[in-house]
């Protein structure tokens, strides 16, 4: 379905190095049609940012929820769809980039054609 260059990519952390493809896509455990690789995890970061690859099955949505101690950066690689930040929607496409400050509300959900983005956790996710 996606064939964006990251998806067989390499992820590079000072020596260690990995490859993006081997890595397990893992179900979120609360969203259906919701998929994410850890790229980069709070581990590998002593704590700071964390890294992860978020597939959105065609007409899929990320509902609505709060990071409480957490800025998230959005960076739409491929398809389209729509974020609702706060009270306002964002049109989501391959090249929009999006913040998403500490303690706002937000969704994602993906049209017809599904939706990979990048989803960087500042501090990282647990």
């Amino acid at each position: 379905m996606f064939t964006h260059t990251l998806m067989s990519g390499i992820s590079h952390l000072s020596s260690h190095e990995k490859s993006i493809a081997s890595l397990c896509w893992n179900q979120h455990p609360k969203f259906e049609g919701i998929a994410m690789k850890n790229i980069i995890t709070g581990e590998e970061t002593d704590g700071q940012i964390s890294v992860h690859l978020v597939r959105i099955e065609p007409g899929a949505a990320i509902g609505g929820h709060v990071h409480a101690s957490q800025w998230e950066l959005h960076q739409v690689l491929e398809g389209t769809g729509r974020a609702k930040i706060g009270q306002e929607w964002v049109p989501y496409a391959a090249g929009t980039l999006s913040v998403v400050p500490v303690g706002r509300e937000h969704e994602v959900v993906a049209d017809g054609d599904g939706m990979l983005l990048l989803a960087t956790f500042s501090p990282p996710l647990a």
